[in-house]
């Protein structure tokens, strides 16, 4: 069966934590017109969590919620992003119409993507990160084996930059892939100069 992706799935992404705190709207006005942001938030009462989710999808954004699908298709967001023990939600994400996500930093991860048939494989950490302090970074050659084998739509995330996404971008085109790229400290970073 062919792979479907969404067509126009954004190149660049934001992920949210609790660590952004205030800064995470001007981290929101740093993206560029058209990219994604995965809602994660998860330590939110759930009304404070649906009023930011709100707040998100009326920005312009594609909304990815990390959470149930249905949860996500009630919140009016575009899709979901399912952490890995939650692979198997994605069945119902597709029949609800959702994008799907997936986060893969190894090969039985990728694995689980391309069985989910996720729409986006968000893999990392491609290079050293504060979000995994002490995780060994994949490296591009790594990075690129799992993009492959996840035969998502595949986004870096782990100490990316825009430089370091031009990078990977021109590295990747030999091999077909034209990966997005993620961050959370670029963001609030780019939303500081």
């Amino acid at each position: 069966m062919p792979r479907r992706h969404p067509p126009h799935l954004p190149q660049t992404w934001l992920f949210t934590d609790a660590r952004l705190g205030d800064a995470l709207f001007a981290a929101v006005a740093a993206l560029p017109p058209g990219s994604g942001i995965v809602l994660r938030h998860d330590e939110l009462a759930s009304g404070k969590r649906w009023r930011l989710a709100r707040r998100l999808a009326r920005t312009g954004h594609l909304l990815l919620l990390a959470g149930p699908p249905a949860l996500a298709r009630r919140w009016g967001a575009a899709g979901v992003h399912l952490r890995q023990p939650h692979a198997k939600r994605a069945a119902q994400a597709h029949r609800l119409g959702l994008i799907v996500s997936m986060p893969v930093h190894d090969a039985r991860e990728a694995r689980a993507a391309r069985r989910a048939r996720a729409d986006l494989a968000f893999i990392s950490p491609l290079h050293p990160t504060r979000s995994h302090p002490g995780a060994p970074a994949l490296g591009r050659k790594a990075w690129l084996r799992l993009a492959r084998l996840a035969g998502a739509q595949p986004v870096a995330l782990g100490g990316m930059t825009a430089k370091r996404a031009r990078t990977l971008y021109r590295a990747s085109s030999a091999s077909g892939l034209m990966p997005g790229w993620a961050a959370i400290d670029a963001w609030v970073n780019g939303a500081r100069r």
